[in-house]
């Protein structure tokens, strides 16, 4: 009998909090953590479409995409971390124009 009001509890409780993705450092220095900073014609990735984040990422990892440095980082990552940071910085408030 305790078993039900316990599995309805757990059921309900809300979801824990995402903190930050294990890989977020390799974004930060040019992105930043947030997404929202970074140098002169680096893009801004707070607020970006998930779906979006996660097609850029994988098109670097394999090619589709050129750039040195973000093929570079993208091929060290693996479909969970590139899940992880799109979400990550898909959430993050995008910068006011």
């Amino acid at each position: 009998m305790r078993s039900i009001p316990f599995l309805l509890f757990v059921l309900a409780a809300p979801a824990a909090a995402v903190g930050p993705p294990a890989q977020l450092g390799l974004c930060s220095a040019c992105h930043a953590d947030d997404g929202r900073a970074g140098p002169a014609g680096t893009p801004r990735l707070a607020g970006q479409d998930r779906d979006y984040l996660v097609a850029a990422l994988t098109a670097y990892r394999e090619g589709d995409r050129t750039h040195a440095a973000m093929a570079a980082i993208a091929g060290t990552l693996s479909e969970s971390d590139i899940d992880a940071l799109a979400d990550w910085y898909a959430t993050r408030e995008p910068h006011a124009p």
